[in-house]
């Protein structure tokens, strides 16, 4: 019988989907690229703006963060998804799989400088 996963692992396993897909046509270009799952945003830091475009937010809220020069102790690039944020909007695995590919699909994009439509037109 199958161990259940919990909430955080399965979306872990989300993200990881949706890397390993991205990589299928970028990898090259998403090769030093680190990705890391936060529960929900840190209040610390700048604020998140519609206009910030390292930033992917939904009503104010962010949902995921592109961090170009790294963060402390990792100095390369690391694309953030913030689980909490995504799991309320999302009412089911297929539609928060989705949701999680779009974010990490823009943050790439915008580490790439592509537009998300080069980088979604490769699926």
């Amino acid at each position: 019988m199958p161990l259940s996963r919990s909430p955080s692992e399965a979306f872990d396993e989300l993200v990881l989907d949706a890397v390993e897909e991205l990589e299928e046509h970028w990898a090259a270009e998403i090769a030093g690229v680190e990705f890391a799952v936060e529960d929900v945003p840190s209040v610390s830091g700048r604020a998140a703006s519609d206009l910030d475009p390292e930033i992917v937010v939904d009503r104010g809220v962010p949902l995921g963060r592109l961090y170009r020069s790294g963060v402390q102790g990792v100095d390369r690039p690391v694309v953030v998804v913030y689980r909490r944020p995504i799991e309320a909007r999302t009412a089911d695995r297929d539609d928060r799989a989705d949701l999680v590919f779009m974010v990490v699909a823009e943050l790439v994009a915008e580490l790439l400088g592509r537009d998300i439509d080069e980088i979604d037109s490769a699926f």
